[in-house]
């Protein structure tokens, strides 16, 4: 009788043995070549498995995870998006989602938005796990560890590559503590001369030097008639502030009424630096706001073509503006 039990036992274990060897060795048979899909985060095996079924991948689940159970790797599947140019084997997908080899999704937060326009690209990113979409801003500072209780400015721009399934708190925090660090960089080089008292005040400024210009030459020339400004007890009077100010009732078009109409953020109406920063500056901004020119002018205005004029003197700043609003209303015409 035992014996008997024993030959089953031993021909249950073979033809197991068999059939996952078989099983695990023969190419699976895929929807296309190339072919991608994604382990979501927090999967089970089974879950995992299953995912893999509902993708085309599998015909059932059993098999795959039995082969993943003899290897005792059920707690190391790697959540992501895998990408397939050929056709593997049970074996070869099952090493591959185990080792995380992973195909990368990203997002790019762009120099010159602000805190609001980031988290509509982030909860727009079907790859990322939307756990800030209820938080406050307040909230949201405070889950990343960060210690400032505006979140204006305070994330560094640049793209960001991460695995599918991953919170959007993790991405604003790589993305806050990178700013922490270029800023930290920043002010450790910069003038000791300059109006500043804080590394956020260098970081303001950067925020208006990014939104006044794109042009890389121009940037240090704007900060150092911003500085000048600062140091002559004038007003900033910078446009962008303003609009930052009006917030969504911005409609594109800023009129006299909107430079005199009293917020925090009104250069115009107020001495010194807004509250906060207006949007994220880049390096190139964080450095002319540390490195500004030295320059005499106290002035400038837009070209039209994306360049300024600057001058020295009202006299020379209210000429410069006539000729290029004279000059604009000729080619709208």
């Amino acid at each position: 009788m035992i014996k008997k039990l024993f030959r089953i036992v031993l021909l249950i274990v073979l033809l197991t043995a068999g059939w996952m060897s078989y099983f695990s060795l023969t190419p699976l048979t895929l929807p296309q070549t190339p072919y991608g899909f994604t382990l979501k985060h927090g999967s089970t095996l089974r879950g995992v498995a299953r995912q893999l079924v509902d993708a085309g991948i599998l015909s059932e689940p059993w098999s795959f995870t039995g082969l993943v159970r003899i290897f005792g790797k059920a707690g190391e599947i790697k959540s992501g998006n895998y990408f397939l140019e050929n056709t593997p084997t049970p074996f070869q997908l099952f090493r591959m989602i185990t080792r995380g080899d992973v195909s990368q999704s990203e997002i790019a937060l762009i120099e010159g938005w602000n805190f609001r326009r980031m988290r509509q690209a982030l909860d727009a990113h079907e790859a990322i796990r939307h756990d800030s979409e209820q938080l406050t801003e307040r909230e949201i500072l405070q889950q990343i560890g960060a210690e400032e209780t505006s979140a204006e400015g305070m994330f560094f721009p640049d793209t960001y590559y991460f695995s599918s399934g991953m919170s959007d708190l993790n991405i604003l925090k790589r993305a806050y503590q990178a700013m922490r660090h270029r800023l930290d960089s920043a002010w450790a080089e910069r003038d000791p001369l300059l109006p500043y008292q804080t590394p956020y005040e260098a970081l303001i400024m950067a925020s208006i030097i990014e939104k006044e210009t794109g042009r890389a030459s121009e940037r240090p020339v704007i900060a150092g008639v911003f500085i000048n400004r600062l140091r002559s007890d004038m007003r900033l009077q910078t446009d962008p502030t303003v609009i930052y100010g009006m917030g969504e009732r911005f409609n594109g078009d800023l009129r006299r009424a909107d430079l005199l109409a009293d917020t925090p953020y009104n250069t115009y109406t107020h001495y010194g630096l807004p509250p906060t920063p207006i949007a994220m500056p880049g390096w190139g901004a964080l450095q002319a706001a540390v490195h500004p020119a030295a320059t005499k002018a106290l002035y400038f205005v837009g070209k039209g073509d994306g360049t300024h004029k600057f001058s020295n003197s009202l006299t020379e700043h209210n000429q410069a503006v006539a000729r290029y609003q004279l000059r604009r209303r000729e080619i709208q015409n």
